[in-house]
């Protein structure tokens, strides 16, 4: 499986960067998450590990990731592994003007033999994936919109 999903969001990259990393305070600006439960300690960057439970097609799941790359206000990479299927996603965050364009790729393959029953449900479930991911950059791009316009209007 496979999914890129672009977004353009009317704040600048230090903004959206901050909130798409901001592991603390998704639940409070992502609807479908519910807890986050950074392992470890120290800032959020490459190496951190953490547990984050969600809403996943009308069902609770926790899932353990980690940050496998972080570049500050240029990128970062999650990994996991779920149901036998090991899923890689990269965002990516690029300033156009007053804007940030925030590209989110994602992968998943059969890891072990869970996985390759797997697979085929993936492709069915892609859109449903793709919907809920929308949904969340929806979330944060509200908020980033939403920090902006407070900062002007306090200047």
């Amino acid at each position: 499986m496979r999914l890129v999903l672009t977004e353009s969001i009317a704040a600048p990259v230090a903004v959206v960067f901050h909130a798409f990393t901001d592991l603390a305070g998704a639940p409070d600006i992502i609807q479908s998450i519910q807890k986050i439960e950074k392992i470890g300690t120290g800032p959020v960057g490459k190496g951190t590990r953490f547990r984050e439970t969600r809403i996943v097609l009308g069902r609770t799941s926790t899932e353990e990731m980690e940050i496998t790359a972080f570049v500050p206000k240029s990128s970062y990479t999650v990994e996991a592994v779920s149901q036998g299927l090991a899923y890689h996603t990269t965002y990516q965050f690029r300033g156009e003007g007053t804007r940030t364009v925030v590209t989110m790729k994602m992968t998943a393959r059969p890891v072990h033999w869970k996985g390759w029953f797997t697979t085929p449900l993936t492709w069915i479930f892609a859109g449903s994936m793709r919907k809920m991911i929308a949904q969340d950059h929806a979330d944060l791009a509200r908020v980033c919109e939403e920090r902006v316009r407070v900062a002007a209007e306090s200047a």
